[in-house]
């Protein structure tokens, strides 16, 4: 590994295990569950979670490099049991920087019903561009798992999937994108359950859910500034 990767892949062991600490303080895992993963920009290498470490005791170090057929490349744990998922996903969607996973509650109850998430609320029209749909049952080990998250989200503009029986798994252009989607997913879990509870929720109109994701995609939040300001031009 040249100096170029090995500080890009430090980079990512620290980012890696900071966004871990970030599924616990959300609530998205219990014990050991869940993983984060990120794509070595440039590199058929991913920085994924070690296989059954508590969460307190995840560090930079403890993080493990594996190419992108899940073989270990660099760290001194077996990684996480869903490698081949997180690989094969890589492998598919180049696009992809970030892969996680988590089993939190009201979410993986819906991928318990076999549930997609119908899409009832505007934050839901503006993450997931609609409806969060419901990816195929599939045993972990393998990249089946993979296979069913790439074929349900090919299909979708939703960064996230209920895996039917499983739990949530969620894409992103960069490793903290996709931990974004898992929060805002068991967000929006939460509360469609809550409003089904009391009642039929309404649905939005197709044309509104294009025109909130379109708004929050490409113009909510801080944009870039003109070059010219930057480089101080009045």
């Amino acid at each position: 590994m040249n100096s170029d990767v090995a500080r890009q892949v430090r980079t990512l062991r620290e980012t890696v295990a900071r966004l871990h600490g970030e599924l616990t303080r959300y609530g998205l895992v219990a014990w050991t569950a869940g993983n984060v993963s990120a794509r070595v920009p440039g590199r058929d290498l991913m920085v994924i979670k070690p296989s059954g470490v508590d969460y307190d005791d995840l560090t930079a170090d403890t993080m493990v490099v594996c190419d992108l057929d899940g073989a270990v490349v660099d760290g001194d744990a077996s990684p996480s049991s869903d490698t081949a998922a997180h690989a094969y996903v890589y492998r598919a969607m180049p696009e992809v920087g970030g892969v996680v996973h988590t089993h939190s509650g009201y979410a993986t109850a819906w991928a318990a019903r076999g549930e997609s998430i119908p899409c009832w609320l505007t934050a839901q029209a503006d993450e997931f561009g609609g409806e969060i749909p419901v990816g195929p049952f599939a045993l972990i080990g393998g990249d089946d798992i993979g296979k069913g998250i790439v074929s349900t989200l090919s299909r979708h503009r939703s960064p996230a999937v209920l895996m039917r029986n499983h739990g949530v798994f969620t894409i992103g252009r960069d490793a903290r994108a996709a931990v974004k989607a898992a929060v805002m997913c068991e967000d929006v879990a939460r509360t469609a359950h809550l409003a089904r509870a009391l009642g039929q929720p309404l649905p939005i109109a197709p044309a509104d859910v294009d025109a909130l994701h379109e708004r929050y995609q490409n113009v909510y939040g801080q944009r870039p500034a003109p070059a010219d300001r930057a480089a101080g031009t009045p």
